[in-house]
């Protein structure tokens, strides 16, 4: 059985160490596939461009997206997300430190399964995750996902 995967769209690497911490401190083992812009967080998920060879069965429990990337923005990765078949039912958390009301309004209205405001503080961020690993990876029952 292959450990289940969440994939971090996050072109900060802070905030992808700080993420990766608080995911160990929190004890969440999960495989964490990070990518670090919108067009390469698609290219996974489709299995295109530098992702091509990847298996494709090989889909995420969760992805966690951040908003402000470069090449294709967080709410386009969701939209595209919500628009194709095989992954509209996946789980997206947004993870962002955007404090704009109109990107937690469009982020719902795109099908975000969750917005998650970035704490400055690293306590605060490490609980955070922790919370958002517990819940997505240990209690949620995530829906079937179609195979491509």
């Amino acid at each position: 059985m292959v450990e289940p995967i969440i994939l971090l769209v996050e072109d900060n690497r802070d905030d992808e160490e700080l993420t990766r911490l608080a995911l160990q401190e929190s004890n969440v083992v999960n495989q964490l596939v990070v990518v670090r812009d919108g067009q390469e967080a698609l290219d996974w998920l489709y299995c295109t461009g530098a992702h091509a060879d990847r298996q494709p069965c090989l889909k995420p429990s969760v992805v966690l997206l951040d908003l402000k990337l470069p090449k294709v923005s967080g709410l386009e990765v969701l939209e595209r997300i919500r628009q194709d078949p095989r992954t509209r039912r996946l789980p997206v958390v947004i993870l962002t430190s955007s404090r704009e009301e109109q990107d937690l309004l469009r982020g719902y209205d795109l099908g975000a399964n969750s917005y998650i405001r970035k704490p400055v503080d690293f306590e605060q961020f490490t609980q955070s995750i922790r919370q958002l690993g517990i819940y997505w990876m240990v209690l949620n029952e995530p829906p079937p996902l179609l195979n491509e």
